[in-house]
Parts: structure tokens; C-alpha cells; sequence
């Protein structure tokens, strides 16, 4: 596992925007063939290092994980208490206030980790969590070609993860996706796996099925959403395995460690 240094939030600049600084990122190169990068984003409050360490464990040799750690800031869900955040949030759900300027800030720091990965290498984002979230919104952003605030999104996925999370700023995706045949077509082919725990009592389980309703309505027709009996706010050995296999079926992963 490698440690890279800490850095400022990548992105467009603007008068009103705050600057804040990333936590260290964990890479955890593959031992095989280098088939694809995925960054992972872990929730609100958290590391990169907890993922990197479980990530590290599942027989993905081909995969690189990139785990970075979000930017301590104050976070009107807990009163302004400043912790770890990809961005601002109130209300842990698909209905609560977006926060545009963070998530963009956010989703524009997990490109510009995976700009620089070789051009025969697939890229994807995962999270967990408000890692989810900023996984689904940079899903959105790729299919419509920009971002909240208007400027282009640099890559093409070809996978996104997330598990016990929500879609931010959803209220305008459909009509987005359906003004431009070209959203529309990115949209219909992006692989995306959406799994929510049924007892998850932090982001309840009907905000992570509405998300991928509206992700499905908008154009997203290659979801797979994943539901588990019991379990909440937390990941488990199964899930990990359903992701394990879901990835290694869309990216053509091959498994080999040669």
C-alpha cells in the first residue's frame, strides 16, 4: 500500500468557493495485470485508510484502489461540527438541500485522481455512504458531459459503485440526461451497482431504492440495484463479494495474477 501526500481541492475556482485541504490518499496498487483504477470514497466522517485496508483484501487482482480522504469542514448535518466531507450536507437523503459547489469540488478531485491513469486502464468510482453520493453525482456528471456548475467532465467511466448511499442534486438529472442524444446514450450504457441495507438506520433504506428509481427513470437502464435483508449502515463479507463479481463481469476482469 503507498501513501500519497495531501492536496487542495481540484476544480474550477470561483470568487465565493472556500479552499479546503484533502487528507492523504492510500493506493493499493494490483498484483496482477493492471486492468482498471477505481477510487473509493469512504462516508462522512471517515478515511481513506479503513477502505484501503478492506479493499486490500478483496481478490480484485487487476484492480488499482485509489482511497482518498476528504477535507475536514463544518457540516450543517451535525450543527457545524467540522469533520471529514465531501460536502456540505443537512439531510442524509435524495430530498435534502444540495450542496452544488461542494459536490462539484469533490467530484472534480476524484477526476483529476484518475486523469492521470494509463488510456488502456477502465476507470471507476466507488464509495460508501456520502462516498456513494459523490460517486452517483460523478456518474451523473459523466453521462451529461459537465458538471453542476457547467464546466466539462474530463473522463469516461466505465463502472461506478454505491453502497448504502443516496443521489444528490437529482431533481434536474432527467431533464438534463433527455436534452442531449449523446447524455442520453452515455447514460443508457455506464454500468452502475446501487446495494442498500434494508435495516440501514443513518441513510434509510427507501432513499438508496429512490435513488436508483430516479438514476433508472433518467436513462441509467445498466443499474443493478441489490438489496440485504437486516443490515445496516455497514458493509459485509457478501456485499463485498457482490461487488467483487459485478466488477469483475463488467470490466472484464480477468484474474489473473501473471
Amino acid at each position: 500500500m503507498n501513501y500519497g501526500s495531501s492536496s487542495r481541492a481540484s476544480g474550477p475556482r470561483t470568487a465565493t468557493r472556500r479552499s479546503f485541504e484533502y487528507g492523504r490518499t492510500y493506493v493499493v496498487r494490483p498484483k496482477g495485470r493492471h486492468q482498471a483504477t477505481i477510487v473509493w470514497l469512504h462516508g462522512l466522517g471517515d478515511n481513506g485508510a479503513s477502505w484501503s485496508q478492506l479493499l486490500e483484501t478483496l481478490p480484485l487482482p487487476n484492480v488499482k484502489w485509489i482511497c482518498p480522504t476528504a477535507p475536514t469542514r463544518p457540516v450543517a448535518a451535525f450543527g457545524g461540527f467540522p469533520c471529514t466531507a465531501w460536502f456540505d450536507v443537512k439531510d442524509l437523503s435524495v430530498d435534502g438541500p444540495d450542496d452544488v459547489e461542494g459536490t462539484d469540488v469533490s467530484a472534480a478531485h476524484v477526476a483529476n485522481l484518475l486523469s492521470a491513469e494509463p488510456a488502456d486502464v477502465k476507470l471507476g468510482i466507488g464509495g460508501f455512504s456520502m462516498g456513494a453520493a459523490t460517486a452517483l453525482y460523478s456518474a451523473s456528471c459523466c453521462a451529461y458531459g459537465r458538471y453542476g456548475n457547467g464546466n466539462p467532465y474530463p473522463i469516461n467511466l466505465s463502472a461506478v459503485i454505491g453502497l448504502s448511499g443516496w443521489l444528490p442534486c437529482s431533481r434536474t438529472l432527467k431533464y438534463k440526461l433527455e436534452s442531449s442524444q449523446d447524455a442520453a446514450r452515455r447514460a443508457a450504457s455506464l454500468p452502475l451497482l446501487v446495494c442498500h441495507g434494508r435495516g440501514d438506520d443513518v441513510v434509510p433504506y427507501k432513499h438508496g431504492e429512490r435513488s436508483a428509481e430516479v438514476l433508472r427513470s433518467s436513462g441509467f437502464r445498466n443499474l443493478t440495484f441489490k438489496s440485504y435483508s437486516g443490515l445496516g449502515h455497514y458493509t459485509v463479507p457478501e456485499q463485498m463479494d457482490d461487488v467483487r463479481k459485478w466488477l469483475t463481469a463488467r470490466l472484464g476482469l480477468d484474474g489473473s495474477r501473471s
